[in-house]
């Protein structure tokens, strides 16, 4: 099986979670992305294809074909165990440190937490915060050297860190208010 690298932002985690929780054929798929996790993610449906077909041939996705379906030949897919094993592992591991990896990683993964286990989404946001108050840490720490390296140095650090600030802040509302959430 080949080694696959694959950005923790890439769609395939989204696509991967959606099987998870159902199997289905690719247009399906494509349309519970759209749907479910549209204001996260905007793919393409010949790219939502070509990951799946993708993730086929690393084997984390088995299609079997679909009778009695019309004229056209469709394909079920499923996670295969392997895929089921990737996409837990990609859960459970905190996002980045950016406002992009936090709006669209982290939330991605709630989403499929909070589908899976409302405990889950316990700890995903959690660990966020954790890694969270972690960067900020490390950032601050580095403040000073970034200081004898230029104004910009040390605007980026300081930007950074507001910004990590607010996560913060908003990690630890979200953990108040996750159980009053709507659930999808």
């Amino acid at each position: 099986m080949p080694k696959e690298r694959s950005s923790a932002l890439s769609p395939e985690y989204a696509l991967l979670g959606l099987l998870r929780l159902e199997p289905g054929h690719g247009y399906e798929v494509h349309q519970r992305l759209e749907q479910e996790l549209g204001a996260l993610w905007t793919v393409h449906q010949n790219q939502a294809y070509n990951i799946l077909n993708r993730l086929e041939a690393a084997g984390f996705v088995r299609g079997a074909p679909v009778t009695g379906e019309g004229t056209h030949a469709r394909r079920r897919l499923r996670l295969t165990p392997a895929g089921r094993r990737r996409f837990d592992d990609w859960l459970r591991s905190p996002t980045g440190l950016s406002v992009r990896a936090l709006r669209v990683g982290f939330l991605t993964r709630l989403y499929f937490a909070r589908r899976l286990d409302p405990e889950l989404a316990r700890q995903v946001i959690e660990g966020q915060l954790a890694v969270t108050r972690e960067g900020v840490a490390r950032l601050d720490q580095q403040r000073s050297a970034r200081r004898s390296k230029g104004y910009l140095a040390e605007l980026s650090v300081d930007l950074r860190l507001r910004q990590l600030a607010l996560a913060i802040e908003w990690l630890e509302a979200l953990t108040e208010r996750i159980d009053g959430l709507p659930a999808e």
